[in-house]
């Protein structure tokens, strides 16, 4: 495996008397999508939003290509290279899906937010939008409004807009939240070609498309891991298989 690009170490975050995530330790590598699996409430979207820098961690260390990144808000995360997606879908409505991902193009590059200064004569933000849209097949519909796009196609769209920033590593909280087989199939080819150039931190409830993308697995429940290591691992750990996945889950 290659050297980490993310590695966390007893990452924690507490809330008053409840840790929702507590001494969290793993790594997501150049070229590989690391899954977080658990039930709900075991404190898997609490961790993406502390990698995010949405939340501060209580204690623990982040870094990210050798840097320390622990706390760092949100813009400067994305900014060194880590981009996200959300459970919901967090798109602009209103707007094309190509003007989506030029705003989210604009966010990353020095000296284009000068109210002055036409959007559209900025040549590398259209060409980083269009690009990020090819990846992940829109760009046949670039110029439709965000909102007249199916459910699936907008979770593409929120994807690109994470591409749009040109990052090394990708935080994908339940991309396939809500679709059906088609769409889930498309989003789990498009999550596979994605980690040829990306690290990938997948969370996600779809446990057929987990196991059929994933490389590398952390079960987390109640914010601690309770096991990490590949599919096969985990599909054997009996400790895996009592307190999660269960018995109906194939070898």
């Amino acid at each position: 495996m290659a050297e980490a690009l993310l590695r966390v170490e007893e990452l924690t975050k507490r809330f008053g008397g409840l840790v929702a995530v507590n001494g969290v330790s793993l790594e997501v590598a150049a070229g590989e999508i690391h899954a977080v699996i658990g039930p709900n409430g075991a404190g898997k979207t609490t961790l993406i939003n502390l990698l995010s820098g949405d939340l501060v961690p209580s204690a623990g260390r982040v870094t990210f290509e050798g840097w320390e990144i622990t706390g760092l808000a949100p813009d400067r995360v994305a900014r060194l290279g880590i981009g996200r997606s959300y459970q919901r879908v967090n798109i602009f409505p209103e707007l094309s899906a190509f003007e989506n991902c030029r705003l989210a193009a604009q966010a990353r590059i020095r000296g284009v937010t000068r109210l002055w200064r036409d959007a559209r004569a900025a040549l590398a933000l259209n060409e980083a939008a269009r690009s990020a849209l090819a990846r992940v097949g829109l760009e046949a519909g670039d110029d439709r409004q965000a909102r007249a796009l199916s459910h699936g196609e907008q979770r593409q769209l929120e994807i690109a807009m994470t591409l749009a920033i040109e990052p090394k590593l990708l935080l994908l909280d339940e991309p396939l939240a809500g679709m059906g087989s088609e769409e889930s199939a498309r989003m789990v080819t498009l999550i596979a070609a994605l980690a040829e150039n990306h690290g990938v931190l997948l969370v996600e409830h779809d446990m057929d498309a987990v196991f059929s993308v994933a490389h590398r697995l952390t079960v987390m429940l109640n914010g601690r891991i309770l096991e990490s290591g590949t599919p096969d691992a985990i599909r054997a750990s009996a400790v895996v298989q009592e307190a999660y996945l269960g018995s109906g889950v194939e070898a």
